[in-house]
């Protein structure tokens, strides 16, 4: 591997430990009891639990994943997804990737029957047998950067991620994705900064792809089959996590300090905000692979 694409992995690696490794404690305060950091679908509920639950019965769906179905979850957070598959839906295997430490030592904990995984980058995973199913919940966010965009390399990073999934697939295999969008370009000074702040201390090193710019990079390689946009659902999503943070506001504070607490209410305020004002959506796809592509 040259120099400049190690740095660009251990550059990879510093981001997500900053975005996904402050402390499983933590996350587990006001996340669902799965733990999914992600939108969920809210069609028949108001109950956060649930919600998360009917999102990851819509990836199974999109997915086309069977109880005999080798399933790969591309970016497996700690394991929610996962944990579905196998004990909820009696799929026999699945292997997660994640390159989160503090997130493949929780998949790791809950001892997942059939369930294996990698602390990986996406860009190094070679697996030994191909896949029958992909789910990719809300990790496509990570492949590039602002940079990546200024400097035009972001269709051929997008594109590199589908490829792979392709590679890694069977002949007639789905793709469950779901994905976080820019839509609006933000109007007003504020929510250009609180955005930009949101970008850089809580998730560096990444940016939500537009709607266009998946079907571009996904068309060599996988056919869009149905798509469906969730827009208010991700704003519901982060205002029942916020609540949930401000329930939990005294022990944040006692065992991780104010300004933990502080830049957590913000982010996720402008997370509802972004959602509210259409600047931000999110879109979930089911994807057939086009088997005589190369």
């Amino acid at each position: 591997m040259s120099s400049s694409k190690a740095d660009s992995r251990s550059d990879s690696r510093a981001d997500i430990a900053v975005a996904y490794d402050v402390d499983n404690e933590f996350f587990r305060l006001w996340l669902d009891r799965r733990m999914s950091y992600s939108c969920g679908v809210f069609d028949a509920t108001d109950d956060l639990d649930e919600a998360q639950q009917a999102k990851l019965g819509v990836m199974y769906d999109f997915a086309q994943v069977r109880p005999t179905s080798r399933v790969l979850d591309l970016g497996c957070g700690w394991g929610a997804n996962l944990e579905y598959l196998v004990r909820d839906r009696g799929v026999a295997e699945a292997h997660g990737i994640t390159l989160s430490r503090a997130q493949y030592g929780e998949v790791v904990r809950r001892r997942l029957p059939g369930v294996t995984a990698s602390c990986v980058d996406f860009l190094d995973y070679e697996p030994e047998n191909p896949f029958d199913a992909v789910i990719s919940i809300c990790m496509i966010e990570h492949v590039c950067s602002t940079e990546d965009i200024r400097e035009g390399r972001s269709a051929d990073k997008l594109g590199e991620y589908f490829r792979r999934a392709w590679r890694w697939t069977r002949p007639g295999a789905h793709f469950g994705l779901q994905t976080i969008l820019r839509d609006r370009v933000p109007r007003t000074r504020e929510d250009i900064r609180e955005i930009a702040w949101a970008s850089r201390e809580i998730f560096p090193g990444g940016v939500a792809p537009r709607i266009e710019e998946v079907v571009w990079a996904a068309a060599p390689y996988w056919e869009v089959v149905q798509m469906r946009t969730r827009r208010t659902d991700y704003q519901r999503t982060c205002a029942q996590w916020r609540t949930n943070l401000r329930r939990n506001e005294a022990l944040i504070r006692k065992q991780w300090g104010e300004q933990l607490f502080l830049d957590y209410d913000r982010y996720l305020t402008a997370c509802v905000n972004g959602f509210a004002r259409r600047q931000l959506s999110l879109a979930q796809w089911s994807l057939r692979r086009i088997d005589d592509a190369r």
